[in-house]
């Protein structure tokens, strides 16, 4: 009996130490593969401070956050959480929330092909930009790095705030020196847009008065 009792028990002690003997005391997260608190949507939209995207003078290789795509999710972050499918209480749609209005100008024909299609709501997206560059050539090329009522202009926040509003309420902004500011049936303000989406590089984009998807 005392035989079988130092047997067993030599047994559990050998089991125990060859257990303890391949089991690391401590496990070392290593970050390129680190997933908790995470639901991925930080590797979907750019920040939305600024003191996230180093200036080219800090980093000499291209940074895409202060390009066209960082511009086009900042925009669609803003605009619908970048939700394609999302169409809002006054039934603007889409990733961008375009009215049916400014999809007929750019060759869109069908709302509802329009929200089934990432890739056409994209496109919308360019052209519409070619177009609105294009209409407010001058203003660009007038404005661009003055102050104006608080703000500073740039090409991008021109052209974000003619996404907002349109490009006659940008013409009628700067012809009333920021004096009169036009606000969306939400209540926001095409200054806030001129801010806010302000020193991005949209050089890639061509100004087109005939802009669309099919371009």
């Amino acid at each position: 009996m005392i035989k079988k009792w130092y047997y067993y028990t030599s047994l559990i002690v050998i089991i125990t130490f060859l257990t303890l003997g391949f089991k690391p005391f401590s496990l070392e997260t290593k970050p390129w593969f680190y997933t908790e608190k995470t639901d991925g949507s930080e590797y979907l939209f750019p920040s939305l401070d600024k003191d996230d995207y180093p200036s080219q003078t800090k980093l000499n290789a291209p940074f895409t956050g202060n390009r066209l795509i960082g511009f086009k999710e900042a925009i669609a972050f803003k605009e619908s959480q970048g939700k394609y499918r999302k169409v809002n209480s006054i039934g603007y749609m889409g990733k961008y929330q375009f009215g049916s209005k400014t999809l007929r100008t750019v060759g869109v024909h069908s709302d509802k092909d329009f929200l089934k299609n990432p890739a056409l709501q994209e496109k919308a997206f360019i052209a519409l930009l070619s177009k609105n560059k294009w209409i407010l050539r001058r203003e660009i090329e007038k404005y661009e790095g003055k102050i104006i009522n608080g703000i500073e202009i740039t090409e991008s926040g021109i052209l974000a705030a003619a996404h907002l509003g349109g490009a006659g309420s940008v013409k009628n902004f700067f012809k009333n020196k920021g004096n009169r500011h036009f606000r969306d049936a939400y209540g926001t303000s095409l200054r806030s847009y001129m801010k806010a989406f302000g020193g991005y590089d949209l050089s890639y984009i061509e100004a087109d008065s005939n802009a669309t998807i099919n371009d």
